[in-house]
């Protein structure tokens, strides 16, 4: 669940806009893509969204007449935007769509036809590991979305049409401008129009519900998503499987078990879906490894506190 605030104080000729954007943990993941340009999955997915105060971006967009060019500062590196087929795609679906900016007691601060003379430095950031496994670029391009349509007073023309925005820049930051659990619906038209993010359930439905996220390694991943999904589409019978014949019914019990707030059900299905992907990855040709030794070595452990809870009578 994006936040989002304008700063009008700035000198003339210049607007600012600040925006924060929460990370997403995938219960049910996407894994590869049938539109590598629009970003279109090969099947639906579903998150969780991790509170804000423990992770987010965070991102500031300042529009200025004064500015040569559009330029990026992402955790105090400079970043290319121009050269970003991606960063360009949501620029320019937003740009294009521009009205005027009005403040909250009505005022035109910066009109339609105006913009085409304005100019926009992006300076963003992470509260943690960037491509380490943590959805750094899907609460980044969430958060860069959110600042831009608040910038030019973007208009949805149907509900989730932001979300499929977000999406061409990271397939997973349509999720990441939702709170509480979120489903990305795969969609079946070929410009991507059906293909957005979805709330299942907000934020307060299931309030004993924890994460802990344990950095095993805060390094970056040695084979990145986007190339290892290509490389599993093009290789793994096990990935086409996957998406045809396992994710819906897997989608539709792991709703059920969140509307329910049945964690038995989520965990069961959680693990097995995690499995299947790792499965999927170890099927492709060469495989990527996303799971080093720390979890393999923790991932038992958790089955048997599981079962000694059963037995017990403890709750999961």
């Amino acid at each position: 669940m994006s936040q989002v605030t304008l700063d009008t104080t700035l000198p003339p000729n210049s607007i600012s806009v600040t925006c924060t954007a929460p990370v997403n943990i995938a219960v049910i993941k996407y894994w590869g893509k049938r539109d590598t340009k629009l970003i279109l999955p090969i099947n639906s997915s579903l998150s969780g969204t991790i509170d804000q105060g423990s992770m987010r971006s965070k991102t500031t967009i300042i529009a200025s007449k004064d500015f040569e060019k559009d330029e990026m500062t992402l955790n105090g590196k400079i970043e290319n935007i121009t050269s970003s087929k991606r960063l360009n795609a949501v620029l320019e679906l937003i740009r294009s769509r521009a009205e005027d900016l009005v403040d909250a007691e009505g005022k035109v601060l910066i009109k339609k036809e105006d913009w085409p003379a304005y100019k926009i430095r992006v300076v963003s950031e992470n509260n943690f590991p960037t491509a380490a496994g943590l959805a750094s670029s899907a609460s980044g391009f969430a958060c860069f979305t959110s600042c831009l349509a608040t910038l030019f007073s973007f208009k949805e023309k149907f509900d989730g049409e932001l979300s499929s925005i977000a999406r061409q820049g990271s397939g997973s930051a349509c999720r990441s401008l939702y709170g509480g659990w979120v489903k990305w619906v795969m969609g079946e038209h070929k410009d991507g129009s059906d293909s957005y993010a979805v709330q299942v359930a907000d934020e307060k439905h299931w309030p004993e519900m924890r994460v802990l996220i344990l950095v095993a390694h805060g390094g970056q991943k040695e084979v990145p998503s986007t190339s290892g999904m290509e490389t599993s589409v093009l290789t793994s019978p096990l990935l086409a499987y996957r998406a045809k014949e396992i994710v819906e019914p897997r989608m539709k019990a792991m709703e059920e078990a969140i509307l329910k707030t049945d964690f038995a059900s989520f965990a069961e299905i959680t693990m097995k879906a995690s499995n299947q992907f790792h499965a999927t990855c170890l099927d492709t040709y060469p495989p990527p490894f996303y799971l080093n030794q720390t979890p393999q070595r923790i991932i038992p452990i958790l089955h048997a506190l599981h079962d000694l809870a059963a037995k017990q009578g403890l709750p999961p």
